[in-house]
């Protein structure tokens, strides 16, 4: 089977940092789908997929090894970077002779549509459906994707299709914060980090999550159980005030008193 070349080097240089991480994601998609969907008549669909996806990498290798602008380089980088996780993913498929786009196997990996009725892109991942958030990120860095990343992830969108929030748990240092914002970068949405202690009152709070409804931004609470259990009980008011707002698809809400606009990205 003859799959198309996901990406043109001359394409990665003339176009913004954005554009190529997200338009590469969706090509991918793509014709990885394609040649799953060839696997069954094809043997060698998706080892040809694997192939390719091996053959754009060395390019990108080669591309990065020449003259380069500071931007140009830290795009290649962050592409290559999500390249070599997509080649993996392609192993696996076709070490494990996945012969349908409905097995766990794809189907648990964050992938990228372009809806052309809508004209949006769909980002999915089992059950779960985000829009992208078309948040300006400009020629961003991006984590080496794990498989423990992987699972983080699909508990995050997974909450977020269902309109709650992530508790991701472990130990100091392990990467559950970075994890969060990553996975906002690959959304685009803007991710705030925000620093809990036992000085956090709940109008504070409010005024932190009235922001975050009114963008429609994610955020990070870091130290959560830091707060006061008194104001944590008010917290829990003020997000099931959210929720619902989010469960009723409403364009604006009663928060704290005061009438605010509401955009559906907003996720805790």
């Amino acid at each position: 089977m003859k799959i198309p070349i996901l990406t043109e080097n001359n394409w990665i240089m003339t176009h913004f940092g954005q554009i190529v991480a997200t338009v590469s994601q969706i090509v991918w998609c793509y014709t990885t789908e394609s040649a799953i969907n060839a696997n069954e008549q094809d043997a060698d669909a998706l080892s040809d997929c694997v192939d390719m996806n091996k053959n754009q990498l060395k390019d990108l290798t080669a591309l990065v090894r020449g003259e380069l602008s500071p931007i140009q380089r830290k795009i290649i980088v962050s592409l290559v970077t999500t390249d070599v996780h997509s080649r993996d993913i392609v192993q696996k498929l076709c070490d494990a002779n996945v012969c349908s786009t409905n097995e766990f196997e794809w189907v648990k990996q964050l992938r990228y549509y372009w809806e052309y009725e809508k004209g949006d892109c769909v980002i999915r991942q089992i059950n779960a459906s985000l829009s992208y958030g078309y948040e300006y990120m400009g020629a961003t860095s991006r984590l080496v994707i794990t498989p423990l990343t992987d699972r983080c992830w699909i508990t995050i969108t997974g909450a977020i299709h269902i309109k709650l929030g992530a508790n991701p748990a472990g130990p100091a240092g392990t990467g559950k914060t970075e994890s969060t914002k990553d996975l906002a970068k690959a959304t685009g949405v803007q991710c705030i980090v925000f620093n809990c202690s036992d000085q956090v009152d709940y109008k504070m709070m409010g005024r932190l999550f009235s922001g975050l409804a009114q963008q429609g931004c994610w955020t990070c609470l870091d130290e959560f159980n830091r707060i006061d259990i008194e104001v944590l009980s008010v917290i829990a008011q003020q997000l099931s005030t959210i929720r619902q707002a989010l469960l009723n698809d409403l364009d604006n809400f009663l928060f704290e008193g005061n009438h605010i606009p509401l955009l559906k990205t907003v996720a805790i």
